[in-house]
């Protein structure tokens, strides 16, 4: 069995965790800063928690020596310090981040490293970028790709239909920092929130608009081409 960090408590980084240990080829460390969220943590013998400020890089790097691997599941702003430390202890890297900058510092990070650096492995970016790259490689041409994604509930109950299951403050990045698109076949940036569109789905009505990040590095894969 391969031993990995998953950085955050909360609920993503907590189901992350018990998804890794039902498959039976991982033992998992979760690490927070706060013992009550590590407390909430799914009972399963595969799982530990271990109160950590990774904040603290000597703490931190100590935590990821020979581990395998560490996902970060924690605020954006903080993403940036989990992937340092995996440099420092030579250990493989995946997070979640929608923020394009951290991803940048991530890039930089991996160059010439004897580990992998993975980011953007979530839903967005993550996930629909994987599907609508391998849509876009079944067409000779293509004339448009759009993509819309959001945490809608099964059964919405607030004016939002919104349900909110990340970091706050990972929603409030992607809605104010320039969003990268590809316009008439360019790459360029475009304003977070403007181009609102109203869309129905299974009899309900919902908004969608530009948000940063969600495209992980789809629109230079695609740049050219749409």
């Amino acid at each position: 069995m391969k031993d990995v960090v998953v950085i955050g408590a909360g609920k993503i980084g907590g189901a992350i965790a018990l998804m890794l240990a039902e498959t039976g080829d991982y033992n998992v460390v979760v690490t927070d800063r706060d013992q009550a969220q590590i407390n909430k943590l799914d009972k399963h013998p595969a799982i530990s928690g271990k109160v950590v400020d990774i904040t603290d890089d000597a703490a931190l790097v100590d935590l990821l020596r020979g581990k395998f691997a560490v996902l970060s599941a924690a605020p954006f702003n903080l993403t940036g310090k989990v992937a340092e430390a995996a440099l420092k202890a030579s250990v493989h890297y995946l997070d979640l981040t929608e923020d394009v900058a951290t991803t940048k510092k991530v890039e930089e990070l991996s160059k010439g490293a004897d580990v992998a650096f993975i980011p953007q492995c979530g839903l967005a970016p993550g996930f629909i970028s994987i599907v609508a790259n391998d849509l876009a490689k079944r067409f000779d041409t293509l004339d448009s790709v759009r993509m819309r994604v959001g945490a809608l509930p099964q059964y919405p109950s607030n004016a939002l239909n919104y349900n909110l299951t990340w970091s706050t403050d990972g929603l409030i990045n992607e809605y104010i920092e320039p969003c990268e698109a590809i316009v008439e076949g360019k790459f360029v940036t475009v304003p977070a929130m403007e181009e609102r569109e109203e869309f129905s789905l299974d009899g309900v009505t919902y908004e969608a608009f530009n948000t940063s990040g969600g495209l992980g590095t789809l629109a230079k894969t695609l740049e050219g081409r749409v």
